[in-house]
């Protein structure tokens, strides 16, 4: 009846008033978490997506018109893309305009997801608006079915609500997965789009050859719009240049980074590693389109940019963190061209290390993946790194704690310990080593029983128990009494004996985006404030 609806109104806002923290609103957020059957499903559809987004848009009280107003720059790709965004952005904050800026996944709080002006958005401001939109989503889910967007869907909604509300000059927006049915491609029309470099990633989504992925990433083209992209492995680009001319769209390929310095002085880039010159360049052909087409004065390209590309910081990408005697090297490489040019970067950024050292110098792999990457391929390309010791643990911050900033898994621990006992049983494979299984545990009884390996290789339940046990006390962040201390076996102790004989440990930690974002909620504790 009218009096049940109106009632049923009342009672869910007085609802919503209770459940008003950001504590909620990431809980209620996770709940929108798919998996498994349902992510298999949503596969099936995906080119029902667009549709499908309009609707939850329009249910949140925006319009795709609204959209226009954001002068929007849109980069897909499959490596790099972030890094281009983060550059882009910079580059066009110098020039001092109020920036937005979208992007995934997030390395510690989600709210990391949402920028403005290069700062994450603040949890009151998070907060606010994530109920706003979520009510209206909610309110009209028994008139439609009782659907709900998924986690990112809400996510790329929300970005889009904070930008118009919070008036920014120009927002970049980073793609998901894919382009051409990703959420982030109900933009109509963006002032430039860039594809940064493609690899083989997504395959259960984009396919499992460079050309399928390339057509996928081309679907963020639109008629008119100007687009640029960076040299591409054999078999992209041709689609790239038949879909640009499907589409009607004109499509540039972006120099490389050193035809810049024959007009102005040479170029400092705040990200390092040889793979981000050609991030560099596409976020410098993408940020000076936009000025052109925008009728801003281009001088600020002759001066602001290069600022920009050296004041460009993106965690958890190519980055060195020094916390006393431990260098972190953090970089979450998760395709093989990516391990490729980690391995690279971190062998000549370790090597400059290394010659400044009082000492000898230990050398640590921490490593996980997630999904149905190739755990093999990636550790062969490590080896080179000539690491003492290889850790493997889940991308769990800590044992026996919940934290609802933490990626959902769609796997046990059990099974991700499993995955994890593979990759030290490959790793040691990779370094010719037996594979000894006699051994006794490496924590004592508080886990699941982990056989220990003879020599350099070791498996850990969490993140912060690995970490602890690299560092052995030489990080006091680490150290701190008030976490949850994991007994281990004095056998395992004595293992580091060569850690604690080292003046200088070197820790690289890669493999997945989500280890290297649950390290550093240790590391730099203040990315949890």
């Amino acid at each position: 009846t009218p009096r049940a609806k109106t009632n049923m109104k009342l009672r869910k806002k007085l609802c919503f008033s209770k459940r008003r923290g950001l504590k909620d609103a990431i809980a209620t957020l996770n709940t929108l978490q798919v998996y498994a059957a349902a992510l298999k499903e949503l596969r099936s559809k995906c080119h029902l997506q667009l549709k499908t987004m309009r609707g939850f848009l329009e249910r949140a009280g925006l319009t795709v018109d609204e959209l226009d107003r954001l002068n929007i720059i849109h980069v897909t790709g499959t490596k790099g893309k972030g890094s281009t965004c983060a550059f882009t952005e910079q580059i066009l904050r110098n020039c001092g305009f109020r920036t937005g800026f979208f992007s995934s996944p997030h390395l510690v709080q989600v709210t990391e997801r949402i920028r403005i002006n290069g700062q994450p958005i603040g949890k009151e401001l998070f907060t606010k608006y994530f109920w706003q939109i979520y009510r209206r989503l909610d309110e009209t889910k028994d008139a439609n079915g009782g659907t709900m967007p998924t986690y990112f869907g809400i996510l790329t909604i929300l970005a889009f609500h904070i930008f118009l509300q919070e008036k920014v000059d120009l927002a970049v927006i980073e793609v998901g997965i894919g382009g051409a049915y990703d959420n982030t491609n109900i933009i109509r029309r963006p002032w430039v789009c860039g594809i940064s470099f493609l690899d083989i990633d997504h395959t259960d989504i984009l396919g499992d050859t460079i050309e399928k992925i390339a057509w996928h990433k081309a679907g963020i083209f639109k008629p008119g719009v100007p687009a640029f992209t960076i040299r591409q492995p054999e078999g992209a680009m041709p689609v790239l240049e038949q879909r640009a001319k499907e589409i009607g769209c004109p499509l540039w390929m972006c120099p490389q980074l050193e035809d810049y310095q024959a007009e102005c002085k040479p170029l400092h880039l705040g990200l390092a590693g040889q793979h981000q010159r050609s991030n560099a360049s596409l976020a410098l052909q993408l940020s000076h389109t936009w000025l052109q087409m925008r009728g801003l004065p281009g001088d600020c390209l002759h001066s602001q940019p290069h600022d920009g590309l050296a004041d460009t910081e993106w965690p958890g990408r190519s980055q060195t963190l020094k916390r006393g005697a431990v260098t972190y090297f953090l970089d979450g490489a998760h395709t093989l061209h990516s391990i490729q040019a980690c391995a690279q970067w971190f062998r000549e950024t370790a090597a400059e290390h290394e010659r400044n050292a009082s000492g000898p110098v230990a050398r640590v792999l921490l490593f996980n993946v997630t999904g149905e990457r190739d755990a093999a391929a990636f550790l062969k390309l490590l080896v080179p790194c000539h690491f003492d010791f290889a850790v493997f643990c889940p991308c769990i911050a800590e044992v026996g704690t919940s934290n609802i900033q933490e990626k959902k898994f769609d796997m046990s621990v059990e099974e991700m310990l499993s995955r994890c006992l593979d990759n030290e049983r490959i790793w040691r494979l990779h370094n010719h080593q037996d594979d000894n299984r006699d051994n006794l545990l490496l924590i004592e009884d508080s886990l699941p029983r982990l056989p220990e390996n003879r020599g350099d290789t070791l498996v850990f339940p969490c993140i912060f128990s690995a970490l602890q046990w690299i560092t052995h006390g030489r990080n006091s962040v680490l150290s701190d009494q008030a976490k949850t201390t994991l007994p281990v076996k004095p056998s395992v102790t004595a293992k580091a004996a060569s850690l604690r004989e080292a003046s200088d440990i070197q820790v690289l930690i890669t493999g997945s985006l989500y280890l290297v974002g649950g390290a550093l909620k240790y590391l730099d504790p203040a990315s949890s404030k």
